[in-house]
């Protein structure tokens, strides 16, 4: 077998296979379908909140970072000192992805100031692309070296160059996005242009070129539960483009990922809209103290603090936690305490992310 020579984009493949074409329709009709869904919800923010942080749990835990969701909400409202290494780590994925998607969101473009911004927050190093050799790509059964990317820093800069204008510039390959989206991320993969954190960066890359193109409005499709749940078929597809140039088995995989990930996340986006008029309608109807922007508090993040509603609805410390006691006498919430610090769960909202997992 031939030694894999990678080369700059775009690949000199014909993509529009009938499999590929017929999956891609498939795959587009319930991205849009995600789309329009989004609109739904009084506040986005909800949405990308909740989602990003099950995003990050489970991106962190194809790279062996695990943590329990009960670890990484609290890894969002406590201090470092609270915080086992593993939820540090999920945070700062969260962190990375939020940063990418106001970058691509600001400037309409991706480019490699963003991702080495993405991976620095990532990493919290500045370590920027690799300059040392000595990276490998192990198969991860075996230990076998399976592929060797670039080694020489100039290399990995000139690739990084070409993958930025691929990205970006759609005159270079005139093919679906979602294709594109699969060309890219394999090509990010390969060039591994970093000491750290690549697999992490190159999936937050998938979604925030879904926004770039378009295809979503705000990032909340993220393919890591595909990939965990078929991890071995995703490093043996990758692995194929190098070792037999199969495109299409890779590209396929890639659309299906998109496909069967709207589904799930359509899923999910339904159950925390119902959730959210259940509380709104049941909180308006009882108590006196109820405002959209309380209904929203309490869906922005599974965990919720006094501090909070104070800023959110400029009042007083005693009058957020008055409400906030209140809403646990009905059911609402439930209340916890970690040393002095007290949070409250929306349990309804944390239920449906734990059952989505």
């Amino acid at each position: 077998m031939a030694e894999f020579i990678l080369l700059n984009l775009p690949p000199q493949v014909n993509f529009e296979s009938p499999l590929i074409l017929k999956s891609l329709a498939s795959a587009h009709r319930y991205l849009a379908e995600l789309k329009g869904l989004s609109h739904v919800m009084p506040n986005q923010g909800i949405l990308i909140n909740s989602l990003i942080l099950q995003e990050a749990k489970d991106s962190s835990a194809i790279e062996n970072i695990v943590t329990t969701y009960d670890m990484l909400y609290q890894a969002e409202i406590f201090p470092e000192g609270s915080l086992n290494a593993s939820a540090k780590e999920v945070r700062d994925y969260a962190s990375a992805l939020r940063v990418g998607y106001d970058l691509v969101n600001g400037h309409n473009i991706l480019s490699n100031n963003h991702i080495l911004t993405i991976q620095q927050e990532l990493e919290k190093n500045n370590a920027g692309f690799r300059r040392l050799p000595g990276t490998e790509i192990k198969n991860r059964q075996t230990d076998e070296v399976v592929y060797t990317p670039p080694q020489e820093f100039d290399r990995i800069q000139n690739f990084m160059s070409n993958l930025e204008a691929y990205i970006n510039d759609d005159a270079i390959h005139d093919v679906d996005p979602l294709i594109k989206m699969a060309i890219i991320h394999f090509q990010f993969e390969s060039i591994h242009p970093f000491y750290d954190g690549n697999g992490r960066t190159g999936r937050i890359i998938n979604v925030l070129y879904l926004v770039l193109k378009n295809l979503l409005d705000i990032p909340i499709l993220y393919l890591s539960h595909f990939i965990i749940h078929n991890r071995a078929d995703y490093y043996r597809l990758l692995q194929a483009v190098r070792d037999d140039n199969d495109w299409e088995a890779w590209v396929l995989f890639m659309v299906r990922a998109v496909e069967e990930t709207s589904k799930r996340t359509i899923q999910t986006v339904k159950q925390i809209r119902a959730c959210f008029l259940d509380y709104k309608s049941r909180i308006r109807g009882n108590y006196r103290f109820y405002s959209q922007d309380l209904i929203n508090v309490l869906f922005t993040h599974p965990y919720t603090m006094v501090s909070y509603l104070e800023k959110s609805l400029n009042i007083s410390r005693p009058t957020a936690t008055k409400y906030l006691e209140t809403l646990v006498s009905g059911g609402f919430l439930e209340k916890k305490t970690v040393g002095r610090a007290n949070y409250y769960i929306n349990h309804a909202l944390f239920s449906i992310l734990v059952i989505n997992d």
